[in-house]
């Protein structure tokens, strides 16, 4: 029982660790999720000084960082997100980008031109070979390699492509 009440008389002393851990934290990430557990602490910090029970104190921490998580951090992170370029780069530019076959494509290899201009060993997506000239989509990134299918419509696309 002794220890209990030793607990509770310090309990301040591990909100405020508690407090400063999941700060340092999101300022590691910038996620705002531990800026809500941060300050759910606070609440818990707050209802001790108020001479709230513990088992009151942390309820009480637990639904603060509970409703600050649902209702305050998404409209932050919008806020946050908002002068990002929306511009795909890297691998996720590449997904879905259409280009024309150079040198024979099969499952173990051949080449490829995309619209980027960029020339791209490459894998077909199947058990097909593609002849060079047949336009092809790029469905994954694969290293340094891009898995391809070829496109329906290759017409209008080797307009694009010249040979």
């Amino acid at each position: 029982m002794e220890l209990i009440q030793n607990i509770e008389q310090f309990a301040w002393i591990g909100w405020i660790v508690l407090i400063l851990v999941f700060f340092t934290i999101e300022t590691l990430t910038l996620e705002m999720t531990f800026l809500m557990l941060g300050l759910g602490g606070v609440a818990g910090l707050a209802s001790d000084l108020a001479g709230a029970p513990l088992w009151l104190q942390v309820i009480i921490a637990a639904a603060v960082a509970a409703l600050l998580l649902l209702v305050l951090r998404p409209p932050l992170l919008r806020r946050l997100r908002r002068g990002e370029d929306p511009a795909l780069s890297n691998i996720d530019a590449l997904r879905g980008m259409l280009g024309v076959v150079v040198s024979t494509v099969g499952p173990m290899g051949g080449q490829v031109r995309l619209a980027n201009g960029e020339t791209w060993t490459a894998r077909a997506a199947t058990a097909i070979e593609i002849t060079p000239g047949v336009a092809v989509t790029v469905t994954l990134i694969d290293g340094a390699t891009a898995i391809v299918q070829p496109v329906e419509t290759t017409q209008a696309i080797q307009e694009d492509f010249p040979a």
